[in-house]
């Protein structure tokens, strides 16, 4: 029976020391917060959602094509069936939304029943679980780790799994420190990026905090005039400091390398057809209901709350009405529900996304067994790959299925 260290508490370690344990090993399981799942606790807003629905093949196709690749034999071994099972037999039960998102029936604190779900499988597993044991460094030379360290207390073992997170929500443990300690070991890793983030903008506007646009696009180009860059199609929220939601979190990554490497503008379209389809329709409206408000057009588009502050801005009177929209005036309207501007980004904080990219890189860990290439008894699993889905539960599920893959001894 092998003795099996593996570090942090989360999705992915959690998985890897119940699937060690019960395979016979002896695993110590290392959590550097007071309790386990920290972070799990806390996705979703506390409702956590905990995979995605379809078969693997569908899973691997949010991520790109390297990752894809890397997640195939893991995620077919372990997929969102086996976990959701998993979590069925510990009394968790789930529902699907309609955009596929797989979530715990509501109930207040039901992040909190996955946690537990899953500190009964590793406690049932015999899995000894150490809390406040944060992880300061790793010792050893190819082609084996020989112990790791926590505070002055030096622990050796047959063989380690590190499941240490990322960078993000640093409150909640996840720190990125066990990328220095694999450089140390010469281990090829890419330096954390912010990833699934809010966005910040140059210009915010804080009496619009709550206001969400809905069914549109958010697009970014490279500055104003500059092509367009990336684009998805979903919900923003406006913050004190700049934009949340779907499609914010889903362009933070592209939107923080456009503004590393030059200049970057987002716009959002709460109409996705063409400006000229759109100007159409207005002259036609015009015709039909000359008397009509410029604002109650626009109101058809935009929420209620941004109406007046964007007339004001545009230099528009509230009374204005169809028959008097001059066609620069009429452009203008079109304009901001084909294209309202957002302005340039500020820096994406790290700190705050949902996930980070970058980790150790893909071509140094096997995909079947998350070794890593060169060591003989040293894995990696979940967010410390440089590893990064969108949202919707892709990024939990490869924490759960390579966690998985690292605890299969």
């Amino acid at each position: 029976m092998a003795k099996v260290v593996v570090v942090g508490g989360g999705a992915a370690g959690l998985v890897a020391a119940w699937r060690a344990a019960s395979r016979g090993h002896a695993v110590l399981l290392l959590e550097a917060n007071g309790r386990l799942g920290v972070k799990l606790r806390i996705s979703g807003g506390g409702k956590c959602n905990i995979t995605h629905d379809g078969p693997p093949k569908a899973l691997m196709a949010a991520f790109s094509k390297e990752q894809a690749r890397f997640l195939r034999p893991s995620l077919h071994a372990f997929d969102n069936r086996a976990v959701l099972d998993l979590l069925r037999r510990e009394g968790v039960e789930t529902y699907v939304r309609d955009n596929g998102r797989v979530f715990p029936l509501d109930r207040p604190g039901s992040a909190g029943a996955v946690v537990s779900a899953f500190e009964a499988l590793v406690h049932r597993a015999g899995v000894e679980v150490r809390t406040g044991a944060r992880v300061t460094g790793l010792e050893g030379e190819l082609p084996r780790l020989a112990a790791l360290w926590v505070g002055e207390e030096r622990l050796a073992a047959d063989a380690f799994i590190l499941a240490t997170g990322g960078a993000s929500y640093p409150e909640t443990g996840t720190r990125g420190e066990a990328l220095g300690w694999l450089k140390g070991l010469k281990a090829p890793v890419r330096p954390w990026f912010p990833a699934l983030a809010p966005i910040p903008l140059a210009r915010p506007r804080a009496t619009w905090e709550g206001v969400a646009l809905r069914e549109g696009e958010l697009r970014l180009s490279a500055g104003p005039e500059g092509r367009r860059l990336a684009a998805f199609a979903g919900d923003i929220l406006f913050t004190k400091v700049g934009i949340s939601g779907p499609a914010a979190l889903e362009l933070s990554q592209a939107t923080e390398r456009a503004r590393r490497e030059g200049a970057a503008c987002l716009v959002y379209a709460s109409s996705l057809e063409a400006p000229e389809r759109v100007d159409a329709t207005l002259i036609e409206e015009a015709r039909a209901n000359p008397r009509l408000l410029a604002a109650t057009w626009l109101q058809r588009h935009l929420p209620e709350r941004l109406v007046d502050p964007l007339l004001q801005e545009a230099g528009m009177d509230r009374g204005l009405m169809l028959k008097d929209l001059s066609r620069a005036a009429r452009r203008e309207l079109v304009g901001l529900v084909t294209a309202l501007p957002l302005g340039a980004p500020q820096p994406v904080p790290l700190a705050r996304g949902e996930v980070a990219a970058g980790g150790v890189e893909l071509a140094a860990v096997d995909p079947h067994t998350m070794a890593l290439r060169g060591w003989e008894n040293l894995r990696v699993c979940g967010e410390l790959l440089d590893l990064d889905g969108p949202v919707g539960g892709y990024n939990l599920q490869a924490a759960f299925s390579t966690g998985f893959a690292a605890g299969n001894l």
